[in-house]
């Protein structure tokens, strides 16, 4: 079990030919994920890596009965192709674009109103259920199979943590990247939800990054409605206010907004909570033997 995608996925990838979802695309198939074409206008009838290229997202999931697509496509023209993919029935868009306008994800979120599909990022590394689905661009190899949930809005951070817990002998059941952007199609509250619902996931790590509420909230839900244990992480302990530290949404705008104040409001809500990113892996291990998991 696992959430969002499985072995079972069907995988497009919107840009196909293009330099990064090429090599992408090669890792994905390396990595068990069932990629079974992709999309490229004016290149449909063609075939690139042995899969059909189609000119549109319709086309491709009437051909193929694609259910996930991962965004390979610049970021002037990203929420275009995303509301593509919703159009066409795609229950599950990953976009990997950095810098698209906020202005364009805000008419991407107003379009998936009464529409069945999740949104992964944008400015996210993907999401990963090991041996299984990858897509995205996160390293494959650090990643085991295992019983961890991971939700993260930092990419460099979750790769980090995930290579502590393997180390560790901890496996991951899914790793999701929510991005770092101010309007993303997945919050934590959403991801938590579908680890809390999943059998094969016994505990779940949260990392967060300065700016806006989002961590405190999902700290919040989670006391009133996760019995798995939540691990919870917030990059940015000594980022000065007011200026952008790497992700566009990572900014202070005021004190509840900083690392240390997320920090302790998680963990005053029953978090276990890592100081230091170096220790979060053994607070995961700290965490399953306080709960008798291991």
């Amino acid at each position: 079990m696992s959430i969002f995608v499985n072995r079972g996925s069907k995988v497009i990838f919107q840009g196909f030919t293009g330099q990064h979802a090429t090599f992408h695309a090669q890792e994905a198939i390396k990595n068990g994920t069932r990629v079974v074409g992709g999309v490229t206008p004016g290149k449909g009838g063609t075939t690139h890596l042995g899969l059909p290229v189609f000119d549109t997202v319709a086309e491709a999931v009437r051909e193929t009965g694609a259910d996930v697509a991962g965004v390979f496509v610049p970021p002037a023209f990203a929420a275009d192709a995303i509301m593509e993919s919703i159009e066409a029935g795609i229950k599950l868009a990953v976009v990997i674009a950095d810098g698209i306008p906020v202005q364009d994800m805000v008419r991407v979120q107003r379009y998936r109103v009464g529409r069945d599909c999740l949104v992964i990022g944008p400015n996210t590394p993907g999401l990963i259920t090991p041996g299984e689905c990858k897509v995205g661009i996160m390293p494959a190899h650090i990643y085991q199979p295992g019983r961890i949930g991971v939700v993260s809005r930092s990419g460099t951070l979750n790769y980090e943590a995930v290579e502590q817990m393997t180390g560790l002998g901890l496996g991951q059941s899914t790793s999701v990247g929510i991005g770092g952007d101010p309007v993303n199609g997945t919050d934590f509250v959403t991801v938590l939800k579908a680890f809390e619902q999943d059998p094969d996931t016994d505990a779940v790590v949260m990392i967060g990054e300065i700016g806006g509420p989002q961590e405190v909230a999902a700290a919040r839900w989670a006391k009133a409605h996760m019995k798995k244990p939540l691990i919870g992480f917030v990059a940015g302990l000594s980022a000065p206010p007011g200026r952008r530290m790497g992700h566009a949404g990572a900014i202070i705008s005021d004190e509840e907004d900083t690392a240390k104040a997320k920090m302790d409001a998680m963990e005053a809500l029953g978090l276990y909570v890592a100081r230091n990113p170096a220790h979060i892996g053994e607070t995961v291990l700290r965490a399953l033997q306080e709960n008798g998991i291991r």
